[in-house]
């Protein structure tokens, strides 16, 4: 199924699943600062342990989690690592192309529901006023 909502930017951007029920969001810089974040605290022994120790804990966890507890490891491995919230920081340029491709998603999935699609403002709606 070919991608409908292409991106000039794919790294941070916003297209229609496969199965045209859902939107997708992209951010990889999200996933880069993470990482980053947890090497930088790698190189002391005593974080490096306690992230190794989190780590662990979450993949134990993962092969049969309880409902709360990866969302709390998670949180577990992020203190550890001292990571900062997951953000990303956009432009003026960058919003308006993401809300003229997430503009494209609503229009696509909102074919399974018309009416309450064509209630949405549009981009050109919101333009005009």
């Amino acid at each position: 199924m070919p991608d409908i909502t292409p991106s000039r930017e794919p790294g941070l951007s916003v297209r229609v699943d496969a199965t045209w029920l859902s939107g997708i969001l992209r951010a990889d810089e999200i996933r880069r600062d993470t990482l980053v974040s947890l090497v930088q605290h790698w190189g002391d022994d005593d974080a490096r342990a306690d992230i190794i120790c989190q780590l662990d804990a979450l993949a134990e966890a993962d092969t049969s989690p309880r409902e709360g507890e990866l969302d709390h490891l998670v949180e577990a491995v992020e203190s550890a690592a001292a990571m900062d919230d997951a953000e990303v920081r956009i432009d003026l340029t960058a919003a308006l192309r993401l809300r003229a491709e997430l503009d494209a998603v609503i229009e696509t999935l909102g074919r399974f529901n018309p009416a309450r699609a064509a209630r949405l403002p549009r981009q050109q709606d919101r333009r005009a006023a």
